[in-house]
């Protein structure tokens, strides 16, 4: 299957550099004092993004803006270049409890997106804009594909009940990949699994992100996933949340960079990051 995710093109007829825009973001629940104050940040194409903190700093509030689940109280936020006014059929959002429809097959939970889309068409608002309808031969190759690549093919006849946790990711993770994202959101994704599993589909995610070439942000309150997973991590600190604090992590050419001293140094520069903004 070549051609894991096409080129996508902007409406603009000068190049979108960056995929997220956040530009004077506030936000604030009811009643509450603000999360964000004017907070601008953004993520260029292609960029692999760790987001850390204390808890109630705000990481999932950040995803579910960037998802258009939330709307900001003030400023704007923009993927590719368009403002974010609802969720957006291109992003791909993978959360900590899966999602699964547990009357749904593997296969059918991973084939949901496609159904969706033969239902309304890529309207470009309940699915990907642009392209020709897929056959069922189609869609059945692409689901195929991707419980293949993630090694759940055998298991495509199962339902979630019937599955361990990782593997009940594993589907989450097919069914958002069939869809062919571009921006790939992940809220703390592997945090209730076992150390085995959980180290399994981070090298996977790292796998699976350069041969797609999507841009991604991974919530996690875990001090080595953000290194291991972020090639550019964002520190928050407590409410309100002002002014970013980036932390470059740039992994070299290390065979095994759990293991490096490299990746050790990144660890405590990140702890001590973490210590000065809460």
């Amino acid at each position: 299957m070549s051609g894991l995710v096409g080129a996508r093109r902007g409406a603009a007829s000068r190049p979108i550099l960056n995929m997220i825009e956040i530009e004077n973001l506030t936000f604030a629940y009811p009643n509450q004092p603000p999360v964000f104050e004017h907070f601008s940040w953004h993520a260029a194409r292609g960029e692999a993004w760790a987001v850390i903190g204390p808890s109630g700093c705000g990481k999932t509030t950040l995803l579910y803006l960037i998802a258009g689940l939330r709307a900001p109280t003030g400023g704007m936020i923009r993927i590719h270049g368009a403002p974010v006014t609802r969720p957006r059929p291109e992003t791909g959002l993978i959360l900590q409890d899966h999602g699964l429809l547990p009357w749904a097959t593997v296969e059918k939970n991973a084939r949901l997106g496609l159904t969706i889309r033969s239902f309304y068409g890529p309207d470009g608002k309940h699915a990907p804009r642009g392209g020709a309808r897929l056959s069922k031969a189609q869609e059945a190759e692409r689901v195929a594909y991707w419980l293949r690549r993630l090694g759940i093919d055998a298991l495509a006849g199962k339902y979630p009940s019937q599955l361990s946790g990782g593997q009940r990711q594993r589907a989450a993770i097919a069914r958002t990949l069939v869809m062919q994202p571009d921006l790939l959101l992940m809220d703390e994704p592997f945090s209730a699994l076992d150390v085995t599993t959980r180290t399994d589909l981070q090298n996977l995610t790292v796998e699976l992100r350069g041969e797609a070439n999507l841009t991604s942000v991974i919530v996690t309150h875990n001090i080595e996933e953000a290194v291991f997973l972020g090639t550019k991590i964002l520190a928050l600190g407590l409410p309100p949340n002002r002014n970013p604090q980036i932390i470059h992590n740039f992994r070299g050419k290390a065979v095994d960079y759990r293991n490096s001293l490299q990746f050790s140094a990144k660890c405590d520069e990140l702890r001590a990051a973490l210590e000065a903004v809460t």
